[in-house]
């Protein structure tokens, strides 16, 4: 003992406890603020055993990363990936997770089934038209070329029956040297109702002389891109079911 301080037996011990808590607390709260919806109550307040309940709600239901979860509870990612091993919880592969990091909010489209007879012949028409003039080889985006402003649009609100985001659209322009690039993007932005900002640097192709294809292309060869994997895919899966053998 020094001075006059007395210490109480149990006093440090309480005072360890009740700082635990508050800290526990805390990181609730925090969980909280970042908007995700809770639906156990009851979480682990120890790290050194994760709950199978807590780790099952944060990873598989809310998508949120193991260092994520780490830092809500206060230990390491590995510590998170730990207890995940032995609860046998599958983990995301490299290609899930950044896909779940570009979209923290889920998928930026939705499926449904066509609402009407309008709806069931523009899948059929966006289909045919993906088959035809899509670039299907490329994994990561749903894109789409073609000089016919009335074919893009029919693409375009094929797209929207997936109530996709048409700002998160973008727009790739490719144009003779003897066209003005602005008269050909502006021609595109006023055709598609769409912004500037949601092009990409036009491709300028040099002149090789007077042509057919060239007097069709006036304003160049458009090229629109949803850049998501899923939904590419899920186009993709719906084309096999008519026969299409490709990837």
């Amino acid at each position: 003992m020094s001075g006059n301080r007395l210490f109480k037996k149990g006093k440090f011990k309480r005072e360890k406890e009740a700082r635990k808590k508050r800290e526990f607390e805390v990181r609730v709260t925090e969980l909280n603020r970042e908007g995700f919806k809770l639906v156990h109550k009851k979480w682990i307040r120890n790290t050194k055993n994760l709950s199978k309940e807590s780790l099952l709600e944060l990873y598989t239901r809310q998508n949120r990363s193991a260092n994520d979860i780490g830092r809500v509870f206060g230990c390491s990612g590995r510590k998170v990936a730990y207890w995940m091993g032995k609860y046998k919880i599958p983990s995301r592969n490299r290609s899930e997770a950044t896909y779940q990091k570009r979209n923290p909010l889920g998928d930026p489209f939705k499926l449904s089934e066509p609402k009407n007879m309008g709806e069931a012949l523009l899948v059929g028409m966006g289909l045919g038209l993906y088959w035809g003039e899509g670039n299907k080889l490329n994994k990561n985006s749903v894109r789409l070329g073609n000089t016919d402003p009335a074919l893009i649009k029919t693409f375009i609100d094929f797209l929207n029956l997936f109530e996709i985001d048409k700002d998160k659209l973008r727009f790739g322009l490719q144009i003779f040297s003897d066209t003005r690039s602005s008269e050909a993007l502006n021609f595109w932005v006023r055709e598609l109702k769409v912004q500037k900002p949601q092009f990409q640097k036009v491709v300028i192709t040099p002149s090789r002389g007077v042509g057919t294809y060239r007097k069709k292309s006036k304003y160049g060869v458009l090229t629109v891109y949803f850049n998501n994997k899923k939904l590419r895919n899920v186009i993709v899966g719906k084309l096999k079911d008519y026969g299409y053998d490709g990837e």
